[in-house]
């Protein structure tokens, strides 16, 4: 119990607070110093057991100034607060999200989402289409893959017992185990200096946090299997990326199955690239952000969007 008390009294929360439909949701926004009033604004979505400083250290240094930049706690994560009900799929996590956005009065916004938070990014662009103009996916999980998950995740989800779990043994074993995690799922690549604390990595070993994470991880299979059934309508302009070394998820089940599905997409493949290129590989995923924004403000004013999501419901 200390060491929780330890870690919330040390990390404290220097971005900005918005409830939308009862969820407290924590927030970095930097708006753009000049330019096309026009072009969107990049919206970062997280992984499983991060929060939104791990997208922050990747692009802010990168991109501020250049565009409006949102970098948002995932709900349970970071500093937001968990949706009610233990509702944890993209879809939930989208809804509350997609609300945020319309409170921000972001109505032309690019979705980047990395691992799982690329399966929200999915949902997002199909539940506020009008909002979200495109969409990023970096090492993305996107569909139904064999297997399962970690036993501590099935666990720590569990009613009850997986309450007791994550408040007794969680966060010991967490912190002895947290830097040979980071080490493998940056594999063959390695993490930026310091980038445990830079993403103030013991976020994630609150017992309600480790909770939130673990009802994301336990309810993903299921929650991409029935919406990876509606991604022809996501009629938006895409960027994927994946590294070729990538352990964490298959890019020939994810990546390949994003590009066969949605109408719009480029897929960039980076060679020898593990779990987290948007650390690695930075100025590449940079220049196909870049190119993605061009045909995102190509696209507007048009009636591109509204003949591209005819076909895609013809197809689907």
């Amino acid at each position: 119990m200390w060491r929780v008390t330890w870690i919330s009294g040390k990390f404290k929360p220097d971005g900005h607070f918005a409830t939308v439909d009862g969820v407290r949701l924590h927030y970095h926004s930097y708006p753009a110093a000049s330019g096309d009033q026009h072009a969107p604004v990049l919206v970062f979505l997280h992984g499983a057991s991060g929060n939104a400083y791990d997208m922050r250290l990747a692009f802010l240094e990168t991109l501020k100034g250049r565009y409006s930049l949102l970098f948002i706690d995932r709900p349970g994560l970071g500093f937001s607060e968990s949706q009610s009900n233990g509702r944890s799929t993209p879809g939930e996590q989208a809804k509350v999200i997609a609300g945020l956005l319309e409170k921000l009065e972001v109505s032309n916004a690019i979705v980047v989402g990395h691992s799982l938070g690329g399966s929200v990014a999915a949902a997002i662009g199909l539940a506020a289409s009008v909002r979200v103009r495109g969409l990023a996916f970096l090492a993305p999980v996107s569909h139904r893959w064999p297997g399962g998950v970690n036993w501590y995740y099935t666990l720590a989800s569990m009613p009850l017992i997986g309450t007791l779990f994550c408040w007794t043994l969680t966060l010991p074993i967490a912190e002895r185990l947290a830097s040979c995690a980071i080490t493998s799922v940056f594999s063959p690549d390695h993490p930026p200096e310091n980038y445990l604390s830079e993403i103030r990595v013991p976020l994630l070993f609150r017992p309600e946090a480790f909770r939130a994470n673990a009802l994301n991880i336990t309810s993903l299979k299921q929650a991409v299997t029935e919406q990876s059934k509606e991604y022809r309508t996501l009629v938006q302009p895409a960027l994927i990326v994946t590294g070729t070394q990538d352990s964490v998820v298959w890019p020939s089940i994810h990546c390949e199955g994003l590009l066969t599905s949605l109408p719009d997409a480029e897929l960039m493949v980076l060679d020898r690239a593990g779990h987290m290129p948007h650390h690695t590989h930075t100025q590449e995923i940079v220049r196909g952000l870049e190119r993605l924004i061009s045909r995102v403000m190509a696209g507007q004013g048009t009636d591109s969007r509204s003949e591209r999501h005819l076909r895609a419901l013809e197809r689907a």
